[in-house]
């Protein structure tokens, strides 16, 4: 079988197994910490209960659902972000030729600057990469309080004429 009929075959199987997750996802019950309802000092952050005489443990009817492999999605899509695409944290400029832009899309990190930002979005959208986290930055400062002082003189000026 030729690359190109394997690559569309898998595409549509991944795109299947996208969907499936989807559909697998919504019917997961919410994993909540035994008795975090109950405590304001315990968070609700999943941890195993493991006490001897734990309802949540022993699973009682009424009580919260545990954490079991039975609720995994498939091992096709595991990991993959919901588009499809496998993340990838980019830090730096150079950090974006790394990527593949059929299976990767990239997620800019949240210490990345606002000028280092707007290069690694132009380089990526040169690259035809997709950008997961993107961000409208504003003009400059500079540029801004330039515009404000040639509109001040427009006004000026017509008030003179």
């Amino acid at each position: 079988m030729s690359s190109k009929k394997q690559e569309i075959e898998n595409s549509a199987a991944k795109k299947r197994a996208l969907i499936l997750r989807r559909r697998l996802k919504s019917k997961k019950p919410r994993f909540r910490r035994q008795e975090s309802w109950r405590y304001k000092r315990v968070s609700e952050v999943w941890r195993k209960p493991d006490g001897v005489d734990s309802k949540m443990r022993r699973k009682k009817k009424g009580w919260p659902k545990s954490v079991e492999v039975g609720y995994r999605g498939p091992k096709a899509v595991r990991g993959l972000h919901p588009s499809g695409y496998a993340e990838v944290l980019i830090r730096t400029v150079d950090d974006v030729e790394k990527v593949n832009p059929k299976t990767q899309a990239i997620r800019i990190a949240h210490a990345v600057g606002a000028k280092k930002r707007i290069e690694i979005t132009a380089r990526a959208r040169e690259k035809g990469v997709r950008v997961l986290n993107p961000r409208e930055i504003e003009k400059p400062l500079a540029e801004e309080e330039a515009e404000e002082a040639e509109a001040v003189e427009e006004v000026e000026e017509a008030e003179e004429k």
